[in-house]
């Protein structure tokens, strides 16, 4: 097993949702660890955070990209592909949170879910393969959630789109296992970022907090067992960054097409 600290040295990789959240999180653990990174983004303020805090890291470029776009992906890729020098490791965490009653959901809004989650995963993932074919170790780490395996009320539209990237991972990991590229998820739950930060934010329309009518007896399923210092309800990011880092890095040569939970155990 290589040195955690050294694990990415020589590695290029590229993340999108770089600019916030489990995104930026998993950036500064990647160049922590001698990476190459290159971070996307919609935000150009998200970006510039992620430099800032990364303290203008020689290591780390950034690109503009909406992933739901795929002109905007074609050439974020491409740039991202050129700028690193090629690709190792892809970790798609942008995406977006959005929570409602379910007949409150239009047909835009569970749309717009389904084609930044699930069609971003995909359209991101497909201009990366090329690249990906010539890297070393070559590693995918999608975002699914927990949500997709388990009830999570008012978040229907959400639920099936990282139901759908969960399925279209274990898919990928079969079609390409004899090219060696590797192909996993994770499942964050109870975890605080820009998508969960806005709990109760919203009242029936939708928005990145629940329903402020919503019926509170029906998240006891999901409350987390492992207790977190100050008694916060949510762990931070780098809870997620760390398990990202260990399946992007050829650490995890033996692991793909599955999900690893990162949860504190809500669904034991």
């Amino acid at each position: 097993m290589s040195s955690t600290l050294a694990r990415y040295t020589d590695r290029r990789v590229l993340i999108t949702g770089g600019g916030s959240g489990i995104g930026q999180a998993t950036v500064l653990r990647i160049l922590a660890e001698g990476g190459r990174v290159v971070a996307a983004d919609i935000s150009d303020a998200g970006l510039r955070d992620t430099v800032a805090k990364a303290g203008g890291h020689q290591h780390l470029s950034t690109v503009r990209m909406d992933v739901g776009d795929e002109a905007s992906v074609r050439d974020g890729v491409a740039e991202a592909v050129a700028a690193a020098g090629g690709l190792d490791t892809l970790v798609n965490a942008a995406g977006i949170l959005r929570s409602a009653h379910f007949v409150d959901t239009t047909l835009a809004d569970f749309e717009t879910i389904v084609r930044i989650n699930l069609i971003g995963t995909f359209l991101v993932t497909r201009e990366s393969i090329p690249a990906l074919r010539q890297g070393n170790s070559a590693a995918v780490v999608n975002f699914s959630s927990t949500s997709a395996s388990f009830a999570h009320p008012y978040m229907s539209a959400y639920a099936a789109s990282k139901g759908g990237i969960q399925a279209m991972t274990h898919a990928l990991a079969l079609e390409f296992s004899k090219e060696r590229i590797r192909f996993n998820s994770v499942q964050p739950g109870s975890i605080s970022s820009g998508m969960t930060d806005g709990v109760g934010a919203s009242r029936q329309s939708i928005g990145p907090g629940l329903p402020a009518d919503m019926d509170f007896s029906l998240l006891g399923k999901i409350t987390s067992m492992l207790p977190l210092d100050g008694g916060a309800m949510f762990a931070q990011p780098d809870a997620v960054a760390s398990v990202v880092a260990l399946l992007g890095s050829p650490d995890a040569y033996w692991i793909t097409g599955t999900e690893v939970r990162v949860d504190g155990g809500t669904h034991m």
